[in-house]
């Protein structure tokens, strides 16, 4: 058995720049990795098969984790060519903008000696920033990933208890005639028209620290820079590159 690390991911800015003939959005965002992981324990098999199984922090099967027809860990598997009984253990909220099933996919494939973005973007926008880390612009749908210097900077999330889908928030992005967004990031009204209610949770992290909270992505996590501990909120801190192994 082999322990590895998947890092979730922060996207501090994010721009939409257009909308390709196949209905991909385009971006242009800088994303970091942080030091809130899921833990991964990958059992080898020879034979090419794959099982995953998703556990919540209490140890309980995840009800509400995808099918295995379209789990992203199990896409990385089959992208890499490799077989392997993997359990997830999840402290990335699924839905919250994290990249949290980006971020699993990814330990697998680097678990596999998988390296390459442009085909790891196929089966997720995020996985190929998630499978370098660090902090990078990326660009195209995903697929583009250039490193920025390291920098270290200490994040506090907003951890809402609803999921966001990011099919629904671009979607929704459409609708509304694709709106900039003022915080940086052009997905916030439109996730705020499927979501109305991250509104409140916005409005009360905004009082508490004294800052504007950002959206991460397609939400439904606010953040606010520096340490501000306290309900359903988790300090974390950019790595330099995700993590191979536990």
């Amino acid at each position: 058995m082999i322990e590895a690390l998947a890092p979730a991911k922060l996207t501090l800015s994010l721009r939409i720049t257009g909308v390709r003939d196949d209905g991909y959005h385009e971006i242009d965002a800088e994303m970091v990795t942080l030091d809130l992981c899921d833990r991964l324990e990958i059992y080898p098999d020879s034979g090419g098969a794959a099982d995953v199984r998703m556990l919540d922090a209490a140890g309980d099967d995840l009800a509400a984790a995808p099918p295995v027809a379209g789990n992203l860990v199990v896409r990385a598997l089959s992208l890499a060519g490799r077989g392997a009984r993997v359990t997830v253990h999840k402290r990335i909220p699924a839905g919250a903008g994290l990249g949290g099933g980006s971020a699993d996919a990814a330990a697998v494939l680097r678990w596999a000696g998988f390296t390459d973005a442009v085909r790891a973007a196929s089966i997720g926008a995020d996985v190929a920033f998630c499978l370098t880390g660090g902090r990078a612009r990326v660009r195209g749908i995903g697929e583009v990933v250039e490193a920025l210097p390291y920098v270290r900077e200490q994040y506090t999330l907003m951890l809402v208890p609803l999921s966001c889908s990011t099919a629904a928030v671009y979607a929704a992005w459409d609708d509304l005639g694709g709106p900039a967004g003022s915080g940086g990031n052009d997905l916030e009204a439109a996730a705020l028209r499927v979501a109305p209610e991250l509104a409140a949770w916005r409005d009360e992290f905004g009082n508490a620290t004294g800052q504007t909270p950002r959206l991460a992505g397609s939400g439904s996590t606010w953040f606010v820079a520096g340490a501000h501990p306290g309900p359903n909120r988790v300090v974390a801190t950019t790595t330099v590159a995700a993590t191979p192994f536990a």
